[in-house]
């Protein structure tokens, strides 16, 4: 028996979101469209992690009464859906390997348990998928969990792994790699990296000397910096951008852990306030669980367009 489809995961993934759109939006109407009613369908926006920009943006529209008066709910959940779309229309945008000469360096960032570890073997397989060569660099060298998780992980692909011992030195483990890469014309060299925030100062020291690092080997690497974020953290993802945007210059974002309970409507508001490109969405555990995604589709799950359609 087949698992559940891709578009099935996304609703599994956006339920949260849409749920709660659906508790908070259940019972008003455009019919009695007042100050009132715009208040508590932007709360609701709000309520459900979409933002506050996407929120006003929803309710500017409502109030400009470009409608069918007798709309009901549907009706809102459209507009919804259509403004959800114009945020993520922009920020679509699958990761392009383009850099010459080779490897293209993406050094992978974020806090721990974020699924960061997972997501760089999703994002090689997909590559290699596409006929792409691939090695990856164990660059968390604080947690031991990390490298041999990585190390499991490349094993499975068939991709060659840069590993050293639990302690060492990231930004050698990373000038090897870039070596061993370039001299094999590998494709793509896929960078994971320490995700400890507790100190700050630290961890941005560390990057910017595997940066220093790689800028020896090859000036314009690292061509992406990918911040990998969680979900189930809801907005608190947003001040983990804020965070390694200071840290660490974040080129481009990968959301995970997209599942049941997920606020998903995090990805929206991410998008309203950097504009950064996200690059792949996380519906589960499996490698091939890891995609870019249709803005379109997306926000009618969000806006739960096509379930109270058929409702």
């Amino acid at each position: 028996m087949s698992g559940p489809s891709w578009h099935e995961k996304l609703l599994g993934g956006f339920r949260k979101t849409s749920d709660r759109l659906l508790g908070n939006l259940a019972g008003l109407s455009l019919a009695r469209l007042d100050e009132a009613t715009l208040d508590e369908i932007e709360e609701a926006l709000i309520a459900s992690d979409l933002g506050p920009a996407t929120a006003a943006k929803v309710r500017a529209r409502l109030a400009e009464g470009q409608f069918e008066r007798n709309m009901e709910e549907l009706g809102i959940r459209v507009i919804v859906a259509e403004e959800v779309a114009k945020v993520l229309e922009p920020v679509a945008r699958p990761l392009e390997i383009e850099a010459f000469p080779r490897p293209q360096v993406i050094l992978v960032i974020g806090v721990n348990g974020s699924g960061k570890t997972t997501t760089i073997a999703k994002l090689a397989k997909q590559l290699v998928d596409q006929d792409y060569s691939v090695m990856v660099a164990a660059g968390d060298t604080f947690r031991a969990a990390a490298i041999g998780q990585l190390r499991t992980w490349a094993e499975r692909i068939g991709v060659p792994i840069v590993s050293g011992a639990e302690g060492g030195d990231a930004a050698g483990i990373v000038f090897e790699a870039v070596k061993r890469a370039t001299e094999i014309g590998t494709d793509v060299l896929i960078v994971d990296t320490a995700g400890r925030l507790q100190n700050k100062r630290e961890l941005m020291d560390e990057l910017a000397k595997v940066r220093r690092v790689l800028g020896r080997l090859n000036p314009a690497a690292p061509h992406d910096v990918v911040l990998v974020l969680d979900a189930t953290t809801g907005q608190n993802a947003l001040n983990q951008i804020e965070v390694f945007k200071e840290v660490a210059g974040v080129t481009g974002l990968v959301m995970t852990k997209l599942d049941g309970t997920a606020r998903g409507g995090v990805l929206v508001a991410a998008a309203e306030k950097y504009g950064l490109p996200i690059h792949a969405i996380g519906v589960g555990e499996k490698v091939d669980d890891l995609r870019g995604f249709d803005a379109q589709e997306v926000a009618r799950i969000i806006a739960g367009v096509e379930e109270l359609a058929r409702g």
